[in-house]
């Protein structure tokens, strides 16, 4: 796990999205990316990058993002993971620290990540201490639409039609290994999905989409044309909010590498 004079280290990191333009470094932008880079820099006194496992947006939260960085050798896992947590601001939070094969690449070496999205049906989560993280709509949705249109959705197929524009060299093709929608307590709904890769947006047009669809304001076979035929006359609704959405954990094929489930 060495190389030279260098360890390479794993972080599993929480962070409330609110305050943040997504998580990489932007200029004269505050990231969650950069303000671990900031506080790498001052307890290691070099400049050093931090390589995530996804770019969330700004606003999306995350309970599971994945990151690593090189640190002089002298120092260990738990001792980078407690000098982080004493200087980075509240609203980023190491859950865990390991050390990795200096060849292990955060992103690359990924095969599915799992995202959450909660959207408030009741009028409770529009609450101070539930509207910042969730979508709070305050109407009912019809289980059986939801759960007939997260159903839909697992498999291999272009998911063009719920991108943001303007990204064709990333490819359309992603395989969903996992899509559901499960009570949240007595608020509302939570939508998760485990996918090998999203294309930009890609759950929060999916989310907006199939809400749509739950509180009937347009069809179920709506969504199935806009999955089987993205080259069709059929367009999404609108985004979910990026409140309400969640990076809740990201797998990797070896055991050794796979961060703890995401608590509860």
């Amino acid at each position: 796990m060495h190389a030279g004079d260098e360890v390479r280290i794993l972080l599993v990191l929480h962070y409330d999205g609110r305050g943040f333009h997504g998580w990489q470094v932007q200029p004269d932008l505050r990231t969650v990316q950069g303000e671990i880079e900031t506080v790498v820099e001052r307890i290691t006194g070099a400049r050093r990058t931090v390589l995530g496992s996804g770019r969330t947006d700004a606003g999306v939260h995350a309970t599971g993002q994945v990151a690593t960085v090189s640190f002089p050798a002298r120092w260990s896992a738990s001792r980078a993971r407690k000098a982080l947590n004493a200087l980075l601001p509240r609203d980023v939070w190491v859950e865990e620290a390991r050390e990795v094969p200096m060849a292990f690449h955060p992103r690359y070496d990924a095969v599915a990540r799992t995202y959450r999205y909660r959207v408030g049906t009741a009028a409770l989560s529009a609450s101070p201490f539930h509207r910042p993280y969730c979508w709070a709509l305050g109407e009912a949705l019809e289980e059986g639409l939801l759960k007939r249109g997260a159903a839909l959705l697992p498999g291999t197929r272009s998911f063009r039609s719920f991108a943001k524009a303007g990204q064709p060299q990333r490819g359309e093709m992603c395989t969903v290994q996992e899509a559901a929608w499960t009570p949240w307590g007595d608020l509302g709904w939570a939508f998760t999905i485990r996918a090998n890769r999203y294309l930009h947006h890609m759950v929060r047009y999916l989310v907006g989409t199939m809400v749509d669809v739950g509180r009937g304001r347009r069809a179920l076979d709506e969504l199935v044309a806009l999955l089987e035929d993205p080259d069709g006359e059929a367009t999404t609704s609108p985004p979910a909010p990026p409140e309400g959405l969640y990076l809740e954990r990201v797998r990797y094929p070896s055991p050794s590498f796979v961060p703890s489930p995401p608590h509860a």
